[in-house]
């Protein structure tokens, strides 16, 4: 039997609620298909900070670095911040330590949702926004050189080594996509090459690397056009890469079009580690109430499946993940739970519940 460990991190605010009933489910899946799971749970984020004075120990960040996969929940609290006034988020130094490039922020839409675009194509979309993570504008987020009272700077840095692992990736990613009847067989560079010089270097790096790629259509557009188009028509996207702070701001439109951040899942990956959560923050303000959405948390989960059966050629850890994603899809298909988020009253027990059942093929009476 295979058997993967798990670092759980469940953070702050809900991230302390939505963890406990996604690893039951994560763990259900894995039981279902053979596979071996054990998790780990270790403090960090800002109500840590806060406790202690050290958001993430450097025992707790090799805790997590000697696991098979980090599965880490909402980070981050309005009214415990570092001292320049940064937000705490451990996962920030995941991502630069361990050099997880590649920010997978996918968009797919669930049946069963009152969703913002009412064109029949939007209730069914299926396209990935691929987010380089450790370089951009976020690089540098700190104090520069030559800030002064007058001026403050931020420094833009890509590279073409980094560039070039974010393509591959992509590239890669929609061979599989539609390789498993996903998508489009396309990738498109998101960029502001006519504008920033950087960019025009990216989009001529993009193009080599597509090259490799013969299989796959290869294309570019700009990031304020390719706002509009998220807007009024999402469906003609499949993989897009782009810089980070484009992929930041483009992938909560992208939640925006599932319904709202509890739906996002996301993952970022490296060469040889990976970190699992969802997109959304921790929600001080219902905490404790039950109107908390996993689904974000329990997706993240699915991806953090499909990533192990991937690296380690795993066929137990895809079939798990085949179907806890296929439990999330007939929960809402039954048009019976709708998160607090968009207007419903389905909260925490209520999702998790239906997903579990579905996931144990309980048959619910209507």
């Amino acid at each position: 039997m295979k058997h993967f460990t798990i670092a759980v991190m469940p953070g702050d605010g809900i991230g302390k609620e939505v963890t406990p009933p996604a690893l039951e489910l994560v763990q259900e899946a894995a039981n279902q298909c053979g596979l071996s799971l054990s998790f780990t749970h270790i403090p960090a984020g800002a109500e840590y900070y806060a406790q202690t004075g050290d958001a993430f120990p450097e025992s707790h960040f090799q805790e997590a670095k000697a696991a098979d996969a980090i599965f880490l929940s909402a980070m981050g609290h309005p009214d415990i911040r570092y001292p320049d006034g940064t937000e705490i988020g451990p996962q920030h130094d995941l991502r630069k330590r361990l050099q997880l490039y590649a920010g997978v922020r996918p968009c797919k839409t669930l049946p069963g949702l009152p969703l913002p675009l009412k064109d029949p194509r939007s209730l069914a979309l299926d396209f990935v926004i691929v987010r380089e993570s450790i370089e951009g504008l976020f690089a540098f987020p700190r104090g520069h050189e030559k800030d002064d009272e007058e001026y403050a700077h931020n420094l833009m840095r890509i590279s073409r080594t980094v560039c070039d692992k974010l393509f591959n990736f992509s590239f890669r990613l929609s061979q599989q996509r539609s390789k498993n009847g996903k998508g489009k067989n396309l990738v498109t560079h998101i960029d502001k090459a006519n504008v920033l010089s950087s960019q025009h270097r990216a989009r001529q790096w993009f193009y080599s690397v597509a090259e490799q790629y013969p299989d796959v259509q290869a294309q570019h557009q700009y990031v304020d056009f390719a706002a509009l188009d998220l807007l009024r028509r999402p469906w003609v996207f499949d993989v897009m890469p782009t810089e980070n702070q484009y992929g930041d701001i483009l992938s909560d439109i992208a939640a925006g079009l599932m319904g709202g951040m509890g739906m996002a899942p996301s993952g970022e990956i490296g060469d040889s580690h990976a970190v699992f959560q969802p997109c959304h923050g921790s929600a001080p303000d219902i905490v404790g109430q039950g109107k908390a959405n996993p689904t974000a948390m329990i997706l993240s989960g699915k991806m953090m499946l499909e990533y192990l059966a991937d690296k380690h050629q795993c066929y137990e850890a895809l079939d798990a993940a085949t179907k806890l994603e296929s439990a999330v899809e007939q929960a809402y298909a039954t048009h019976s739970i709708v998160p607090f988020e968009l207007g419903g009253s389905a909260g925490l027990k209520q999702i998790s519940g239906l997903i579990g059942n579905k996931l144990s093929g309980v048959i619910e009476e209507t």
